[in-house]
């Protein structure tokens, strides 16, 4: 099976990255720069849905003002 794991937009992502950190530290989830392996599905989870729900919000918030 081919990975389609790909950026639409590969300059996207630092700016995931660092919003990736922020939001694991709002939800109080300790992450370590590199290897994470030893993170709950549970803590994944949380940090995978914000940053799904701050996603879809900057995209309607620019939707909103066209």
């Amino acid at each position: 099976m081919p990975n389609n794991n790909h950026k639409v937009v590969p300059q996207s992502a630092n700016a995931l990255e660092k919003m990736k950190y922020e939001i694991a530290s709002q939800v109080g989830v300790s992450l370590k720069n590199g290897y994470n392996g030893d993170l709950t599905a549970r803590d994944a989870g949380k940090i995978g849905g914000n940053i799904t729900k701050k996603l879809i919000e900057i995209a309607e918030n620019q939707l909103a003002n066209k």
